[in-house]
C-alpha cells in the first residue's frame, strides 16, 4: 500500500498517510484518531471512504478491525482484461416451459461476440415455491413449478448459455433469489449442511459462484448495492468505481464523473418478461418500471468504455446500437 500521503483539505491535512492510517484505523478506529489528531470523527470517515477507494480495500475500524483487499476477498473472482467483451446478464428467473426474447439474444450475442467472460448477475433460479411471499389466491398455489421443475430449467439455460460461449469464464454472483434454495433448506434441515446438493452451487459446476466480480480494480459486478429509481447513481458514488447490478430489473447507464474520471453505474435489466407469470403473485399486475435486456461491457486497452444495453422492444424483437432486430 502507498506510503506516500495523498493530499487532503482542510484539517485532513492531520491524518497520516494512507498505510498508516489503516494501520490506526483498523487498530483503535475512528473516535479514537479524532482525539489523536484533533479532528471532527466525520473527517475520520471521510478519509476513511478515499481510502479504501484509493487502495481497494474494505476497513472496519476499532478493537477487532480489519482491513480486507478486495481481489484477495475468498468471495471475489478477479479479473484482467485488457481487450475484450464481457457480457453481463441477471435475473433471468427461469422458469419451465418459458425461454424469453432476452434470453434468446443473449445466447445469440454469447455467439457472435466471443466473450472473455459471461457474468449471470444472480437470480437465475427464482424459488417460487420456497418464497417468502404468500401465494395470493389457490391458482397462484397450483401454477407455481417445483423446486426440481425449476432447478432443470434453469440448469438447462445456463448450460446453453455456456455451450454459445465455450472459451469464456462463466462467473455468478449469487442473488438473493438464488439464496432461497439454500436458506430454506438451513432453517428446516441444517443437518444437512455439506452433504451435495443441498447448495444451489452444486447444481451448475461449470458457473463460478461468488458475491463479486472485480474487473480491472476499478469495475464491480455483483447483484444488488442500493435500492431505489436513483440505484445507479448512488451504487457508482458509493462504491468509487463503476458498478454492474441486477436486482431492480431497470436496464440502464448512469454516469459519474469527478476528479477522478467517469465511471458508470449499470443495471442490467431481467432476462425474463417483466410481465412473466414468475412476477404476477408479488405485482399484482402494477405498472412495473422493468426493461428486458442485458449489459454489453467492452473494455479497450484495460479500460471500460461506455457501456452498452441491449433493450427487447417486443416479442423476437430487441435493439441495440439503434437498429432493431429479430431473434
Amino acid at each position: 500500500m502507498a506510503g506516500t500521503r495523498i493530499a487532503e483539505t482542510n484539517h485532513n491535512n492531520k491524518l497520516p498517510a494512507d498505510d498508516e492510517f489503516i494501520r490506526e484505523y483498523t487498530t483503535i478506529g475512528a473516535r479514537a484518531m479524532a482525539k489523536k489528531y484533533d479532528v471532527g470523527e466525520r473527517s475520520v470517515h471521510g478519509r476513511r471512504r478515499r481510502v479504501a477507494e484509493r487502495q481497494g480495500v474494505v476497513l472496519k475500524g476499532g478493537v477487532g478491525g480489519f482491513a480486507v483487499t478486495l481481489n484477495q476477498h475468498p468471495s471475489a473472482i478477479p479479473l484482467h482484461i485488457q481487450n475484450g467483451v464481457v457480457l453481463v446478464a441477471s435475473d433471468a428467473h427461469y422458469w419451465p416451459g418459458i425461454v424469453s426474447t432476452a434470453h434468446r439474444a443473449f445466447v445469440k450475442f454469447c455467439q457472435d461476440l466471443d466473450p472473455v467472460a459471461v457474468i449471470m448477475n444472480g437470480d437465475a433460479y427464482d424459488g417460487a415455491r420456497v418464497s417468502r411471499w404468500p401465494d395470493g389466491s389457490w391458482a397462484d398455489a397450483a401454477g407455481k413449478p417445483t423446486v426440481i421443475q425449476e432447478l432443470m430449467a434453469t440448469t438447462d439455460s445456463l448450460e446453453e448459455i455456456r455451450k454459445a460461449a465455450p472459451k469464456a469464464r462463466h462467473i455468478w454472483p449469487l442473488g438473493n433469489h438464488d439464496a432461497r434454495f439454500e436458506s430454506r433448506l438451513l432453517q428446516s434441515a441444517s443437518e444437512y449442511a455439506g452433504v451435495e446438493g443441498v447448495r444451489l452451487k452444486d447444481h451448475f459446476p461449470e458457473w463460478e459462484p461468488c458475491w463479486a466480480a472485480l474487473i480491472n480494480n476499478d469495475t464491480v459486478i455483483k447483484h444488488r448495492l442500493k435500492g431505489g429509481v436513483h440505484a445507479t447513481h448512488n451504487n457508482t458514488v458509493t462504491a468509487g468505481r463503476s458498478i454492474v447490478t441486477g436486482h431492480l430489473h431497470s436496464l440502464k447507464v448512469s454516469p459519474y464523473t469527478d476528479y477522478n474520471g467517469t465511471r458508470y453505474g449499470v443495471d442490467t435489466g431481467t432476462l425474463a418478461d417483466p410481465y412473466g407469470p414468475q412476477f404476477a403473485n408479488y405485482t399484482e399486475l402494477n405498472p412495473l418500471n422493468w426493461r428486458s435486456g442485458f449489459a454489453v461491457l467492452t473494455f479497450h486497452k484495460g479500460k471500460l468504455l461506455w457501456p452498452e444495453v441491449v433493450h427487447v422492444t417486443g416479442s423476437s424483437e430487441y435493439e441495440f446500437r439503434g437498429k432493431v432486430y429479430q431473434i
